[in-house]
C-alpha cells in the first residue's frame, strides 16, 4: 500500500509479521512437546491476489498460474527442537502430481535477512501521512451505532496505534516460527524459484526429511480448495452488494473492504476501512488460515460469516466516504488435517509423547475491485481491450492503492 502507516497497519496484521493466530483443539490429555511441529498451509487465490498482488508480500514466490486466472499458494515450516547435524538441512517430498518436482528445500534463514518482520523504527525518509483512517463494520444498507471510529494518520505515525484495532476474537496460535524453534526451515525462500502451477494438486504421500529432526511421513487426501470469485453491484440508497459463489469444504467466510481518497495534489486524505463482522473486527488472524473449531465460534459470535451465506451489503457511508473504487476481498475458510507420531492415545488417561505433529490448514480468497472490471470476465482470461476503459489514477485514490498492491506501479 502507498500510505507507509497503513502498510505497516498490514504488516502488522499479517502471519509472517506479528504472528497473530489461533490456537489448536484444547486436551486435557498429557501431552510432551514434540520434537518437531510442521506447518502446511494451502490455499487457493483468484483476482488481484493472483496477479501477484495481496497483503504480506512475497506472493510471487508463492503463486503459480500466472495472469489473471486461478493460483495455488503453498506455504511450509518446520520447527524441531534439535540442533542440525551439520549446516541445517531438510526438504519436503512431494507426490509428482504437485509439480514441484521431488522435493522443495526448506531453508534455515540467515541471521539478520529476514525481511517480513515489522521495523523497529520508521525510514529515515517516512513522512507522516496526512488525513483519516475511517473504520466500519457490519453487512447492511446503513452503518450501525458509533461508525466511523476515526483513526488520525498523524497520532497513528507517531506510534499511537489504538490496541483493539485488529480483531481480538482469536486467541494466539501455536504456529510453527523461527522464534518458537531452536531450528527453523521454510519455503518459499530465497534461494528458490520453484512456483506452484494452477493444475498442481497435493493429494498423496508426503515425506519431510532433514538432519534436524525426525523424519515426518502423511498423506493427503484434501486438494486445494476450489476458487471463490466475488463481485459487487449497487444497491438503493448508495449501499454496494456484494456476493460470491459457494465454495465446497468452507467453513466459514470473511469479508473487507478497503478505499482511499486524495486531494488535487495526489496525497491521501481519507481512507476507509470495512469489515463483514457484525462487531468491530478487523485483520490480524481473520487475514490467516483458521482451524473450523475456531471458525464455528466465530460464526456464533457473528465476526465469520456461516457457508450458507453468500451475500453481503457494504453500507451507503463507506460508498461515499470512500474513492469511486474499493479493493474487496473475501475469505473462505476450510478445512484441517493433523497428524502425529506415534498417534494420540485414544485413552485420555495416557500419556502421549509424539516424535513430531504435522498441520495442514486450507483456505480459498479473492481480491477485487468493486465497481471495476467484471471479475468473471478477468477469470475467464478476458483480452485487455475487451474489459471497461477506466481513466487511469496515478498519484491518489484507490488508483495508487491498486499499483502498490498489483505491485503494477501507477
Amino acid at each position: 500500500m502507498p500510505n507507509p502507516v497503513i502498510r505497516r497497519v498490514a504488516q502488522c496484521a499479517s502471519l509472517a509479521a506479528c504472528s497473530i493466530l489461533i490456537s489448536g483443539p484444547v486436551s486435557s490429555q498429557q501431552a510432551a512437546t514434540p520434537i518437531a511441529r510442521y506447518d502446511m498451509d494451502v490455499g487457493t487465490v483468484t483476482g488481484l491476489a493472483a496477479m501477484g498482488g495481496g497483503i504480506g508480500g512475497g506472493l510471487s514466490m508463492m503463486f503459480g498460474g500466472g495472469g489473471t486466472k486461478k493460483a495455488h499458494e503453498l506455504v511450509l515450516r518446520l520447527g524441531s527442537s534439535n540442533a542440525p547435524t551439520g549446516a541445517p538441512k531438510a526438504d519436503h517430498f512431494l507426490p509428482p502430481a504437485a509439480k514441484l518436482g521431488a522435493s522443495v528445500p526448506l531453508l534455515t534463514p540467515k541471521p539478520g535477512t529476514r525481511t517480513d518482520d515489522v521495523p523497529d523504527q520508521m525510514p529515515k525518509d517516512f513522512q507522516r501521512p496526512k488525513g483519516r483512517l475511517l473504520i466500519y463494520w457490519g453487512c447492511g444498507a446503513k452503518a450501525g451505532p458509533g461508525q466511523p471510529v476515526v483513526i488520525d494518520f498523524a497520532r497513528l505515525a507517531a506510534g499511537q496505534v489504538p490496541p483493539d484495532l485488529f480483531s481480538g476474537s482469536v486467541p494466539i496460535d501455536r504456529s510453527v516460527s523461527i522464534g518458537n524453534a531452536k531450528t527453523y526451515g521454510e519455503w518459499p525462500n530465497r534461494d528458490t524459484r520453484k512456483m506452484v502451477s494452477a493444475d498442481s494438486s497435493l493429494i498423496g504421500d508426503h515425506r519431510i526429511a532433514g538432519n534436524y529432526s525426525p523424519e515426518i511421513k502423511f498423506a493427503l487426501a484434501q486438494d486445494f480448495m476450489p476458487a471463490i470469485t466475488g463481485k459487487a453491484t449497487a444497491a438503493p440508497g448508495g449501499a454496494t452488494q456484494i456476493s460470491w459463489n459457494t465454495v465446497a469444504s468452507a467453513t466459514g467466510y470473511y469479508a473487507w473492504v478497503m478505499s482511499a481518497k486524495a486531494n488535487n495534489k495526489g496525497e491521501f486524505q481519507d481512507m476507509v476501512w470495512w469489515s463483514s463482522s457484525a462487531t468491530r473486527q478487523f485483520g490480524g488472524a481473520l487475514w490467516d488460515w483458521i482451524a473450523p473449531a475456531q471458525v464455528a465460534r466465530l460464526i456464533q459470535q457473528q465476526v465469520v460469516m456461516p457457508p450458507s451465506q453468500t451475500s453481503c451489503t457494504v453500507p451507503a457511508e463507506v460508498t461515499a466516504a470512500g474513492g469511486d473504487f474499493a479493493l474487496g476481498n473475501l475469505y473462505a475458510y476450510g478445512p484441517e488435517a493433523n497428524f502425529a507420531y506415534p498417534p494420540r492415545p485414544a485413552n485420555a488417561r495416557t500419556p502421549w509423547k509424539p516424535e513430531w505433529t504435522a498441520r495442514v490448514r486450507y483456505r480459498s480468497n479473492s481480491m477485487w475491485l468493486l465497481n471495476g472490471p467484471d471479475m468473471g470476465a478477468m477469470m475467464s482470461g478476458a483480452d485487455e481491450a475487451e474489459q471497461p476503459k477506466r481513466k487511469k489514477k496515478c498519484k491518489g485514490g484507490l488508483g495508487g492503492l491498486l499499483g502498490a498492491v498489483t505491485g503494477d506501479g501507477c
